[in-house]
């Protein structure tokens, strides 16, 4: 049965986001806030978390993961960002937007995609979110809780509970975060290509 926690939207009590880290640094997989839907997340380098990831939402190997990053230092470890992309981005975020990205050598192999070696970045605007990733000191491996063959994301964190009780080992629930999920912008093939229009604005890249 997965841990359900319930921690403040706002100013998420810290003995919580302490105690779900250390559960991610030893191989938990966790339900998890953000500010466009719940995600589906684990320690990067985590092998079977993230295959459990691809499991539960029915994913093959083209599957762009997200790493999610408490800010730019940490963002610029993991992608290949030239001067002209890091002001678009930079002026984005923190906010509703993943970006995919050539991956450096920190990401593993398993999260890139096969043929173009990308991976997906984001940072996102939410507290609970952002104590976590600060709390963690590293990224979270991340992918939008849609179960397949739904059209949305579920929204609940009771719901999510219920549903996955079996097959997640945690639920941080803050309450309802949407059902939209982020705008993908792909800056690999040297133009900007947007790949989904979700909950953050496009017009700024187009």
């Amino acid at each position: 049965m997965a841990k359900y926690f319930d921690v403040h939207p706002d100013n998420p009590q810290r003995r919580t986001i302490t105690g779900v880290a250390d559960e991610i640094r030893s191989g938990s997989l966790v339900a998890y806030p953000t500010d466009s839907c719940y995600a589906l997340g684990c320690r990067l380098g985590n092998r079977e978390g993230i295959e459990r990831i691809r499991q539960i939402r029915d994913l093959d190997d083209r599957h762009h993961f997200t790493l999610v990053c408490r800010d730019f230092a940490q963002l610029g470890q993991f992608v290949y960002v030239d001067n002209d992309v890091f002001r678009a981005i930079r002026a984005a975020t923190p906010g509703q937007y993943t970006f995919i990205l050539t991956a450096t050598k920190e990401v593993p192999r398993q999260l890139q995609h096969p043929k173009k070696k990308t991976v997906g970045v984001r940072i996102p605007e939410h507290a609970v979110t952002q104590a976590l990733l600060e709390e963690l000191g590293e990224p979270i491996v991340s992918s939008t809780l849609l179960l397949p063959d739904e059209e949305e994301p579920l929204t609940q964190g009771w719901e999510i509970k219920e549903r996955l009780d079996h097959v997640v080992d945690i639920v941080l629930d803050s309450g309802d975060c949407g059902t939209e999920p982020t705008t993908v912008i792909d800056f690999s093939g040297g133009d900007v290509e947007i790949v989904r229009r979700g909950a953050g604005d496009t017009s700024r890249f187009e």
